[in-house]
This record gives structure tokens, sequence and C-alpha cells, in this order.
């Protein structure tokens, strides 16, 4: 992978000393240079299996660490809303609840004498775990790691600490106006989908929680057949392998209760929805569906150069030049367009903003959008952008870890394993006017649907000027009375 260093002349010559004369020739010098174009060859970890189970290996001898790592398909979104609560204290209790032998205490103790870093976490659609160790105490960290992901405890007095710490997390919700906009917008746009579900009181009742929910969604997710691991640091293969023989020996296949992914049926119509919070800032979100996917498409790579040029690449965005240097109604603004391998996204914008320039905002951000549509960026604008993710594309091979978990990912999503090779080609290709043309096929400032969380009793105008009203409490409504019926069928557990 080839990609030339760019040179900062213009940023080094005001701090030189001397007179212009003497400054413009140092400018002329510097500009001169010229850099040789430098060949990358990307790091690529060693592709194994154990006990059927795919591992990427990448042996680092540089510090006597050592990371075990575990990526599971499927999380929430592949479970009835019943089990929202139970799915979603997993990670917590995985770390925190103990293990079939030992308890809750004893487990923190073991942690701390072996000196363990250790995560535990779900998102995107996966759960994922790892374990960090000196590497001569491997063979206590690795098999303490396995009992925790294989034989949970899920201490009842954990389990209830966590319960009660939710409950006060969701009465506190409406602390932070962004997490309350930003989950009252996922529900408008997704509703009754798992990417739309707001955890609320209705949803933590002792019984949601119970040992058996949790089994159930345990021996679902965390199961061999929807694993994949990877191992990074000072380790040979035939250690690592004996470990991981360990670890995967005697685990019970998955129950094959997952359910298929829903497809989430996208809010389609535009609309204004209010939620009135007597409070400092406004927050603004203006967004619709897009059906725009990623992959291996001149399309793909287009959208995400031109994302960057409208919000995504910070304050020399588009979004940020008009809303906050040229406007000062915010000190900053973004943009958002999110494409799945499988689903439509949305593509928009975000900002916050005193009450009295919310409309204002809104109509911004509404308005540089539609910029992207009338005439394609300038070619400065692109060559920008693509810089800068060519000149930090070597940043993603810092550390083995990083190697091997991007491999993992890109196993867990069905990408093809050059994926980012293949970006990086991808949005050097990328031209003014394909960026215009992803534009005007995908945004239509017309269909967005607008959310504002803010004084309105203070708002630059109504916001029926900005399209049709509606009014929205700042609790969500309590979930369906009944258990969510199951979605399409259960997934095997192959």
């Amino acid at each position: 992978m080839r990609f030339r260093i760019a040179t900062a002349a213009a940023l080094l010559v005001p701090a030189l000393p001397g007179p212009a004369a003497a400054q413009e020739s140092v400018r002329d010098r510097i500009a001169s240079l010229e850099v040789r174009e430098l060949l990358f060859t990307p790091v690529r970890p060693r592709e194994e299996t154990v006990g059927g189970v795919t591992v990427y290996f990448l042996p680092d001898h540089e510090l006597p660490l050592v990371t075990f790592y575990a990526v599971f398909k499927g999380g929430v979104s592949n479970l009835p809303r019943d089990y929202l609560a139970a799915a979603s204290a997993m990670p917590t209790m995985l770390r925190s609840g103990g293990t079939a032998t030992l308890p809750p205490d004893s487990v923190d103790l073991r942690i701390e004498s072996l000196a363990l870093a250790m995560s535990f976490g779900q998102g995107g659609g996966s759960a994922s775990s790892w374990v960090n160790s000196l590497a001569e105490h491997l063979d206590e960290a690795v098999p303490l790691w396995a009992a925790m992901l294989r034989e949970p405890r899920f201490d009842p007095a954990r389990v209830e600490q966590w319960r009660g710490a939710e409950l006060e997390r969701v009465r506190r919700r409406g602390d932070d106006p962004a997490s309350l906009a930003y989950s009252r917008f996922n529900r408008i746009m997704y509703g009754d989908h798992p990417i739309g579900w707001e955890m609320n009181a209705g949803d933590l009742e002792p019984g949601d929680v119970a040992e058996e929910r949790l089994r159930h969604v345990h021996e679902a997710l965390f199961c061999p057949g929807n694993m994949v691991l990877g191992v990074a640091g000072d380790v040979d293969w035939d250690r690592a392998e004996a470990l991981l023989g360990q670890v995967l020996s005697g685990w019970p296949p998955c129950s094959g209760n997952l359910l298929e992914y829903p497809v989430p049926d996208i809010r389609r119509d535009p609309g204004v929805f209010v939620i009135h919070k007597p409070i400092e800032q406004s927050v603004v979100i203006a967004a619709h569906s897009s059906s725009l996917r990623q992959g291996d498409t001149p399309a793909y790579f287009a959208s995400r150069i031109g994302n960057s040029i409208l919000g995504a690449s910070g304050l020399s965005s588009r979004l940020n030049t008009e809303v906050r240097t040229r406007e000062g109604l915010a000190y900053g603004a973004s943009s958002l367009w999110t494409a799945s391998r499988r689903n439509d996204g949305l593509l928009g914008a975000v900002t916050r903003t005193r009450p009295e320039s919310t409309l204002a905002a809104a109509r911004l951000l509404l308005e540089v959008p539609g910029s992207m549509r009338d005439a394609p960026p300038a070619g400065e604008e692109v060559a920008r952008v693509v810089n800068e993710a060519v000149n930090g594309f070597v940043f993603n091979f810092g550390t083995p870890l990083q190697v091997v978990s991007r491999s993992m990912t890109y196993h867990t999503l069905d990408l093809p394993e050059d994926w980012l090779e293949r970006y990086l080609r991808g949005i050097q290709r990328v031209t003014p006017g394909a960026v215009h043309d992803v534009f005007r096929d995908q945004l239509d400032p017309a269909r967005m649907t607008i959310l504002l969380v803010g004084d309105t009793t203070r708002f630059d105008g109504s916001p029926s000027e900005l399209g049709t009203v509606t009014i929205l409490e700042e609790d969500p409504p309590p979930p369906p009375p009944d258990p969510s019926p199951p979605r399409g069928s259960p997934r095997s557990p192959g």
C-alpha cells in the first residue's frame, strides 16, 4: 500500500524569526522538498483453528505481556424485549458476579493478585471480552478468565446491585439532555426495534433479571458456535494453542435461542418532534433513512468522504464552518451517516445551541447538507479529507492487539480480511463528482425528521415553522404488558 507524507510548510513558517524575505525563502525551500513514496506492507495475524473456533494470532516479544480476546456474535438485538434487562446486565455480571467455584470477592482478589487487566462489553450486535496478563501468569490468568466467561455464578447480591444502579440511571436519564435526545430519536426512527428500545422501570422488575433469564441469555450468546478468538503478545503459538484448548474443552454448544436480527422498519415520513425541558442548551437532531450499505463500492467510499466534508471531520467541516464560525450558534455541529452491511441507516446532523437560536440552528442542519446536493465539493475539500485518512493509515497498526482485534471484527461482520486496505484504495479514488452523486441519490432535506429538546418558552419561533409538530413527554412510554412475540426463527447453534 503506497501513500505520500504531506509537508506542513504553512504551519512552520510563521514561527520562524527574521524578515519576510527570509521567511519566504524558507517557505520556498520547504515547499520544494520531495518525499519519496513509501511502500507499507500491512501486518496480518496468523489465522488458526482450535476446537472448531477461528483464532487470530500475532506474537510480539517486545514486552512480557499477552492479551487473550474473545468476540461473540449476537446481543440484545437477537432476543425478545422481555430479555432486555438480562442481556444488558450480562457484561457486568460476567465481570463482577463470580464463577461457579469462586464468589465475587475471591474473583476480585485473584484479578488483583495477578495484576490482570480485564474487560467485558457488548454493542453493535456482538459481545466481547479480553484479559491482559504478564506472560508468566498466563497459566493462572487464562483459566480464570475462561471460568468467568463459561461458568458465571450470577451472585444474587451483585445482580440486585446492578438492578438498583440501572433503576437510578433510568431515573436520572433526563439529567443529560444529549443522551435523552439520542435515545428518544432512536425510538422515533426505529420504533419497537432493539435500536429504538429505551430501558425503563418496567423492564427492571426483579423477575427481569432472575437467574433463569440470565442463564437463557448466557447459554445463547457465550458459546463456541458464536465465538472468534484472538491472541497477541509475548507468547508462542504452541503455548497459546494449549491454553485455548483448555478454554474450549467441554464448553457446551450454543443453545440455539438467539433469534435472527430483525430488519428495522425505519421511519420514512418527515416530522418535527419536541420535548420541552427547561435547560440552557437545546439539542437539535435532524436525519432521515439512507439505503446506502457498507461495501466495496464507489458510492460507499464517496459517502465516507462526503460525510467527513459535511460534518464528521471536526472544526474544518462545512457544518462547523457555518454553525460555529459564521453564525456563532454553537460550539460545534456534526453529521452522521450510518451504513451497515445488512440494513438501512441514517443520514443527518446534530448540534447543541442556545434556546433562543434553536430554530435557526435547525434550519442550518437542513441547509448545509443540502449544499452537498446542490454542487460538487471543491477538489481541495476532497483532497484534505483523503489526505487525513491516508496519513493516519499507519496508526491502525500501532499494536499487535489492534491488528488482531480488527481481524476479529472483520470476521464477525463478514468483511474481507484486507478491508482496511480496500477502504484506503476506495477513498483515494473518490472524486468531487462521486460525492455529489451520492448526496443527490441519498439526501432529501424535505424528508428529515427533526427532534428539538429544550426550553420551548425561549425558542426563536414556533417549531411548526419546520413542519408538523408532535409533542413528546420527557419520560418514555412503558413497554408492552405482555412479552414481545418472537421475531423470525431461532438461529442454528453452529
